[in-house]
């Protein structure tokens, strides 16, 4: 029965497997973030953990559901030669929701906010918020448990890594939803990732495979940049500051006199 304990291939594929789910969930913890930061403060915490257990809950229904899963590949119908199965039509309906929800957020980012009242205004964003992060968390756990399924055998090894990876995912998104309502800049980064992922579901629902290494290595490549220039206009900033107040004392002084 524990004879799994000293299998090192079982280990293996565990922590490999853990590392992917978590790279898989990034798309994840920055759509939530997004979402979840236009929501007001007290309500974005409870966003987030909503979300990422509504991620939880659908990547373990979908791993009770492999034999369901496999059958998503299985081709529907065909168009113009092209095989479609189950799994390209989601792809696909989440990619077009994905496009048009970034392109969206990228409009109101970058109009001004409008000052519309209060509570019922939050209470509906809140329900859409929720309902917006279940429809895209389908489309992304589908993503990650097909990807569990190519990697291990084990069932209860599955699961397992999938827990693992989104509580780290859970404890990750809070100070990256920070990070990203500091900094628009970053923000409207984000929601370029966001469109680029959109396209990539897209392509892929239409059987046109991009590899996700060089996705991700432009992605890690743009943010790397963007932290560059956050802090060159940190330290910029910090300088301006004392020659400002030195200039203002200096207009001050003949007045005293």
């Amino acid at each position: 029965m524990w004879d799994w304990v000293t299998d090192p291939q079982i280990w293996i594929g565990f922590f490999t497997l853990v590392a992917l789910e978590i790279v898989l969930g990034i798309d994840n913890i920055i759509f939530i973030s997004i979402l979840a930061g236009k929501l007001p403060p007290e309500q974005r915490d409870r966003a987030r953990v909503l979300g990422l257990a509504a991620a939880l809950i659908s990547r373990l229904l979908l791993l009770l559901g492999l034999s369901w899963v496999v059958r998503l590949t299985e081709p529907l119908f065909a168009v113009i030669g092209h095989e479609i199965s189950g799994r390209d039509l989601i792809l696909l309906l989440g990619g077009l929701f994905l496009l048009a929800k970034s392109v969206t957020e990228i409009g109101h980012s970058m109009d001004a906010p409008s000052g519309k009242d209060g509570k019922k205004a939050a209470a509906v964003s809140f329900t859409s918020v929720i309902l917006q992060i279940m429809v895209l968390d389908v489309v992304f756990s589908l993503d990650s448990v097909i990807t569990a399924v190519g990697m291990v055998d084990e069932l209860g090894v599955m699961i397992a890594a999938v827990v693992v990876a989104v509580l780290v995912m859970l404890f990750a998104s809070g100070p990256i939803s920070r990070f990203v309502d500091q900094h628009p800049s970053i923000k409207m980064l984000a929601l370029a990732f966001l469109v680029l992922i959109g396209v990539v579901l897209i392509a892929e629902g239409l059987d046109q495979h991009i590899p996700k290494g060089y996705i991700y290595f432009a992605m890690a490549f743009s943010v790397v940049v963007e932290l560059l220039n956050i802090r060159m206009r940190r330290r910029h900033s910090k300088q301006v500051e004392p020659a400002e107040q030195e200039e203002e004392s200096q207009h001050e002084a003949p007045t005293m006199k």
